[in-house]
């Protein structure tokens, strides 16, 4: 999906992308265009009023593969906005063994960190390029000045631009990092926070080591590129713009939420883990400042996404609290064998054009007739029926059982084309979808 600005598109609109990508939900399509839309008027109001105005985070609530992550996921880079995907599992009180509930804006404030640098660096690579262009020239005529020949200089520029240099060598000065031992001790141990400061404070106190390097030219060129980049990008105004988007259009997706629900209002045992994990993430959600290697990032206007299948669980086992951070709930809808037809052919990124793109780099011509696909949906339907609930997911191993043989024998029978059937998809999932037992191990 390519980014779009969102500030001009409408909740209509915003669902019309995701229907590009996924599958019916349109309740909770409704909900997270709303949400996102509502980030847009939120700026258009008195900044008086506009820092009083949460953002309504959402659960979805419903089973495994119906779209959950990939709504989010799809909302996110719709909006061009950071986005985090943990599961809240993954998180424990402080005294057991764990990740500690801060560490996810950590996480998401280095991601945003990451983008805003790659924009900037699209901004300047054409100056970089040049840059790095002159060091090369400089190392392939180390003793003739620019002012010297500048013919000799302009006739070499020409041929390392058409590649004729490529495979030349060059002996390149790279900078390496000092690196600890103690360092990789604490990234082990799970604290990669202390890593990177760690790593920080000796990148300043250590010298930074030159190593040189006899290179290729097409691997200086990309080498120099980098550093050029990276000298000409202004990193405490990306720093800064990367903190600005956590705080206004940030995204973080809190998956398997009902796994740290307390059934029955807590108590012994592993409830007092859940619950400890439910109380450290209400500042959070609720909105807090959070020390990040970057700066202080505050969470008040972060979009909380929450989903989970609430199987044993349900919502009103999580704290009072923490329900209240949520105000808007979607129940998901289980998918049907008509869904997985759609799924398998109407998506941009459909399994089936997924497959015959592949295939294709084979020289291998892959057609699915109607019946065929119809055939695949029912099988995986019946299956998901039979065993555990996987929904969509459950498509992904039927296809890869279905074309096991083609992709294996693909080097040696093309080219070719290959025309998939009914009668060939019954046939090669035939005794799974027979042997209840079998599908189970298999699918």
């Amino acid at each position: 999906m390519e980014t779009t600005d969102v500030r001009y598109l409408t909740p209509k609109q915003i669902v019309t992308e995701l229907d590009k990508y996924i599958i019916g939900q349109d309740q909770a399509k409704r909900s997270v265009a709303i949400a996102l839309r509502n980030r847009w008027r939120r700026q258009q109001v008195p900044e008086a009023l506009r820092d009083e105005i949460a953002p309504k985070n959402i659960i979805m609530i419903g089973p495994t593969g119906v779209g959950k992550t990939e709504i989010a996921r799809r909302l996110a880079r719709l909006a061009n906005s950071p986005f985090l995907k943990i599961e809240a599992s993954k998180f424990t009180e402080v005294g057991y063994v764990g990740r500690d509930v801060e560490s996810m804006i950590r996480d998401l404030t280095h991601l945003a960190v990451d983008m805003v640098k790659s924009e900037e660096k699209e901004k300047v690579i054409e100056k970089a390029k040049g840059l790095a262009e002159e060091q090369l020239l400089d190392l392939l005529l180390p003793n003739l000045k620019a002012e010297e020949n500048s013919a000799t200089r302009e006739r070499f520029r020409q041929m390392l631009r058409d590649g004729k240099l490529d495979d030349r060598f060059v002996e390149l000065e790279v900078t390496q990092n000092v690196t600890s031992p103690m360092v990789e001790i604490f990234a082990a141990a799970g604290m990669e926070e202390m890593q990177s400061s760690i790593q920080e404070m000796l990148s300043n106190v250590l010298p930074s080591k030159q190593k040189r390097r006899h290179v290729k030219v097409s691997e200086a060129k990309k080498i120099l590129e980098h550093e050029a980049s990276g000298k000409l990008i202004d990193m405490e105004k990306v720093v800064k713009e990367a903190i600005t988007r956590v705080e206004q259009s940030g995204i973080i997706f809190l998956d398997e939420i009902d796994k740290v629900a307390c059934k029955g209002g807590g108590g012994a045992g592993p409830d007092v883990s859940r619950e400890g994990v439910q109380r450290d993430l209400l500042p959070i959600v609720e909105g807090t400042s959070v020390h990040t290697k970057y700066g202080i990032v505050h969470t008040d206007h972060i979009l909380f996404i929450a989903s989970g299948a609430f199987h044993v669980s349900k919502p009103s086992d999580l704290l009072p609290e923490l329900q209240g951070r949520f105000p808007i709930r979607v129940e998901l809808d289980a998918l049907t064998q008509r869904d997985f037809v759609r799924i398998l052919t109407e998506p941009e990124n459909a399994l089936v054009t997924q497959y015959k793109a592949l295939l294709a780099t084979e020289d291998i011509e892959l057609t699915f007739e109607p019946e065929a696909i119809e055939e695949i949906a029912r099988t995986s339907f019946e299956v998901n029926e039979r065993t555990e609930n996987i929904g969509a997911r459950r498509l992904h191993t039927v296809m890869e059982k279905l074309l096991e043989n083609i992709s294996f024998d693909a080097p040696d029978i093309a080219p070719r084309h290959v025309q998939i059937t009914a009668d060939y998809v019954k046939r090669s999932l035939s005794d799974i979808a027979k042997d209840v037992d079998l599908s189970r191990f298999i699918l």
